[in-house]
């Protein structure tokens, strides 16, 4: 199985190259374009309000000034991407990040109010995964980690995985959102920071799930039943991992989780024993192809695996929690679909 797992990780980039039925997959359109085309993708949301987190952050706050707020320490760096070639925008207001639409201006700023507050406020909202021999030996591991949105004591947990298409991590689209709503839920969500690279990325996540069932009691969680989230490229690594389980890529001997929830990805590959799988996209969506998610529901479905689907239209990719758009409400549903595997 270990073997299993390693060739597919090095056979990764010939699945992101485009052998799903002839669709357009993430990493092939992605790389047919530019990082400074991110502006030129976002469409319109509602309009922007001044503070609407109630924070000392605002639209207008630098971007800048939120990575070196003194309370964050060294991780206010990952907060946003560490390549900063794949995003743009002076201030919170204005945040663009490459192959992403839809982003809420009020929730960007919402995100950066909550980090701090609960900083300030002494609360852990930052983990490190790898000991400092282990970033010593790769410094590629100093940028990773894990943000915590803290639900209820004792309340079980979910990984949220941001896409970027392997070359960045969008978590203030693609995993903070996500993870901040999960915690108004009551549940305990994790936004992971990874390295770039297919293989790197599911090895964090696999290291990021064991991380959190060694530290299950201090960190407060249930580890029964927990759940993967993820998006594009984050979607393919909770897939993975949900198919062949964190052992598969250097982590410890686990539970599947009991859910792996996915949004706008190209990815066919599954096993017969694949966890329950919610997935959904937009039908306009030009770098992943709904019909291709659909075929991989019907084929785990055909196999007796729990799935549910749904479909967008007008929408395009990235589109996170989707306010105000067809998608609004998909995050609940797909609660629901998680808390009907508890």
């Amino acid at each position: 199985m270990r073997k299993k797992i390693l060739a597919a990780g090095m056979c990764l980039l010939l699945w992101l190259a485009g052998c799903s039925g002839g669709a357009q997959t993430e990493q092939t359109e992605q790389t047919q374009q530019a990082p400074a085309a991110a502006s030129s993708q976002q469409e319109e949301v509602e309009p922007v309000q001044e503070n609407r987190a109630n924070g000392p952050y605002t639209v207008n706050t630098l971007i800048s000034d939120v990575i070196n707020d003194p309370v964050f320490g060294e991780y206010g760096r990952l907060i946003f991407p560490v390549n900063t070639g794949y995003y743009s925008g002076d201030t919170l207001g204005d945040l663009s990040l490459t192959w992403y639409n839809n982003i809420d201006p009020n929730k960007t700023v919402e995100i950066a109010n909550y980090l701090k507050s609960h900083a300030q406020a002494g609360d852990t909202v930052f983990y490190d995964i790898y000991t400092e021999e282990e970033k010593a030996e790769d410094p590629a591991k100093e940028n990773t980690g894990l943000f915590l949105f803290k639900g209820e004591p004792g309340a079980k947990f979910a990984v949220c995985n941001a896409g970027g298409g392997f070359a960045y991590v969008g978590a203030m689209q693609d995993s903070f959102p996500h993870a901040l709503e999960l915690s108004k839920k009551g549940y305990n969500a994790f936004a992971l920071i990874y390295r770039p690279g297919a293989q790197t990325a599911c090895e964090d996540l696999a290291r990021a799930i064991s991380f959190i069932f060694e530290h299950a009691e201090e960190l407060e969680v249930d580890t029964e039943c927990y759940s993967l989230w993820g998006g594009s490229a984050g979607a393919r690594m909770a897939a993975w991992l949900g198919s062949y389980g964190p052992a598969a890529f250097g982590g410890d001997s686990l539970p599947q989780p009991g859910a792996v929830i996915m949004q706008y990805t190209g990815h066919s590959d599954y096993t017969e024993n694949d966890p329950p799988t919610f997935a959904c996209v937009g039908e306009s969506d030009g770098i992943a192809n709904w019909r291709v998610m659909q075929q991989r529901i019907e084929a785990l479905s055909s196999l007796g695996i729990p799935t549910e689907f749904h479909h967008y239209p007008g929408l395009r990719h990235g589109f996170g929690l989707g306010t105000g758009t067809a998608a609004g409400g998909w995050l609940d549903e797909a609660v629901a679909f998680w808390e009907a595997r508890m």
